[in-house]
């Protein structure tokens, strides 16, 4: 799979409300697929093992099985992954813009203050 194919299987992952819930969860402590049914109410326990499925496709979960149980733990090299890609130079781009503007408005205040 290629690094693309990759980064589109982790926003696809994280596009979803319940999913990025669901990560919120294990970003708390690793949980039991039990776990993670009883925080979701409202939808089946399916639902849930699909929304499971897409995360750990990303490799946004981790499995491991004791016994019966089915461990989720939260793997966040992907996220991490995505923001030194995209969110960490776009921010840098954005705070070097704020800043041009800071100073071009600070200039013309200096000006406009001669005057």
């Amino acid at each position: 799979m290629t690094k693309a194919e990759e980064q589109e299987l982790v926003f696809k992952a994280l596009a979803d409300h319940r999913r990025r819930e669901i990560l919120d969860l294990l970003k708390q402590r690793p949980r039991t697929t039990g776990e993670l049914c009883a925080q979701f109410r409202d939808i089946d326990r399916c639902t849930v093992m699909q929304h499971l499925g897409v995360l750990e496709k990303a490799d946004l979960v981790i499995v491991k099985r004791e016994g019966r149980l089915r461990w989720n733990y939260l793997n966040a090299v992907p996220i991490k992954q995505i923001h030194d890609r995209w969110i960490g130079q776009y921010a840098t781009h954005a705070v070097e813009l704020l800043a041009r503007m800071k100073s071009e408005i600070e200039e013309k205040r200096t000006i406009a203050d001669k005057t």
